[in-house]
C-alpha cells in the first residue's frame, strides 16, 4: 500500500549519478568563456542548485557572462555531458513497485526539462515515470517552490487540496527546502552529492541510506 499519492523525485543524485557530465560540461562552459577553472572536486557546490545560480556563486560570472553560459553549457551538455549519466543500484526496483501499487511519479528537477525528458530515457526508465518535470530556458520555473506544485498538476493532482498525499525525495538541502516551502512532506537520500546536515538544517528529519531504504518509506 503506497503511503503517497505523488512521488517527487530529485534528478542529479537521487536517480541519477550524473556528477562526471555535469563536471565536464562546466569545464568546457568555463575554459569557452575565457574565466579561471575554480576547484570543482566538491560536487556540492553544484550538483544540485539551478545553473544559473552556480555561474554566479561558484563561477563568479556576470549577468551577461551567465546568459551565455547557460547556451554554451546547454549546447555541450546536450551533445557529450548527459550520456554521462548511469542509474543508482535499486532505484528502478523502487520505481518499478510504486508504479504497481498505484502511485503517481515525476521527475522534479532544477534541470532544464527536455534535458530531464533525455536523460530518463537514457537511463531507461521513462516508462515508470508518468511526468518530467524541470526547469524552463527564461529560468521562470527552476526553484523547487515552483517545481513542486507543477510536478503535482503535471500528474493530474490539485496541489493545493492534495498537499498531504505529496512527498519530494532529494539529496540536497534546495530540495529539503523546496518541500518545506510549499509545505509537503521530504525525504533526504544520503547516497547522492548533497549534505546531510545541510537538509536537517532546513528541517529534514527522514533519511534513506540506499535507495532500496526507500520502500517501507514509501509504501506501507
Amino acid at each position: 500500500m503506497i503511503k503517497y499519492k505523488y512521488v517527487l523525485f530529485d534528478l542529479d543524485g537521487t536517480i541519477s549519478e550524473s556528477a562526471v557530465g555535469i563536471r565536464k560540461s562546466l569545464e568546457h562552459t568555463i575554459t569557452e568563456l575565457g574565466k579561471p577553472l575554480p576547484n570543482l572536486d566538491d560536487y556540492k557546490l553544484y550538483i544540485g542548485p539551478p545553473l544559473v545560480d552556480t555561474f554566479r556563486n561558484i563561477c563568479h560570472f556576470s549577468e551577461e557572462e551567465c546568459r551565455e553560459g547557460i547556451e554554451i553549457y546547454r549546447s555541450f551538455y546536450d551533445e557529450k555531458g548527459k550520456y554521462f549519466n548511469k542509474l543508482y543500484d535499486g532505484v528502478k526496483d523502487v520505481l518499478v513497485k510504486l508504479k504497481e501499487d498505484g502511485a503517481k511519479i515525476a521527475v522534479c528537477s532544477s534541470k532544464y526539462e527536455k534535458f530531464a525528458e533525455e536523460i530518463v530515457e537514457i537511463l531507461g526508465v521513462s516508462d515508470c515515470f508518468d511526468a518530467v518535470c524541470g526547469s524552463t530556458l527564461d529560468g521562470s520555473r527552476k526553484d523547487k517552490k515552483d517545481l513542486i506544485p507543477y510536478a503535482v498538476k503535471s500528474l493530474g493532482g490539485d496541489f493545493n487540496s492534495e498537499k498531504e498525499n505529496t512527498v519530494m525525495l532529494g539529496d540536497t538541502y534546495f530540495d529539503a527546502r523546496g518541500a518545506k516551502q510549499c509545505g509537503v512532506d521530504f525525504v533526504g537520500v544520503e547516497y547522492g552529492y548533497g549534505s546531510t546536515e545541510a537538509m536537517k538544517d532546513e528541517g529534514a528529519e527522514i533519511f534513506a541510506k540506499t535507495p532500496y531504504d526507500l520502500m517501507p518509506l514509501l509504501i506501507g
